[in-house]
């Protein structure tokens, strides 16, 4: 029972069960290679996990390619979508003649409202 004590110990930083039986999962480690600096991301999966193509380089925060022995893996982009603009965007709804229009259109009603407070307020 004395060695079980809890006299002077502090709560919740220390745990009382051991790691007798515990068995740790396998692990597999893999190698990353920075495409902008160069250098090499080591990580640890799980065995069970598929390791990603590509994992943030710790060093500089771009891309890294997974190595297969001293080689990067090729990365498919093909299905990454490019970011679209918003001028992009609005010119699949419109054509370029009907925006032409329309900023004709409100340039001459913001024209006719500010003639139309200048003369109020000049009066």
């Amino acid at each position: 029972m004395a060695d079980r004590s809890l006299r002077g110990m502090r709560l919740g930083a220390q745990s009382l069960q051991s790691e007798e039986g515990v068995v740790y999962s396998p692990r597999s480690h893999y190698t990353y290679a920075c495409t902008v600096c160069g250098k090499e991301t080591d990580m640890v999966f799980s065995a069970d996990a598929e390791a990603p193509d590509t994992w943030e380089c710790k060093h500089c925060g771009h891309e890294a390619r997974l190595l297969v022995g001293d080689i990067p893996v090729e990365v498919d982009h093909s299905d990454v979508k490019t970011p679209r603009s918003h001028w992009d965007m609005l010119l699949e709804r419109r054509t370029r003649a009907e925006l032409e229009e329309l900023l004709e259109e409100r340039l001459q009603y913001l024209r006719a409202r500010r003639g139309a407070g200048e003369h109020k307020h000049s009066a």
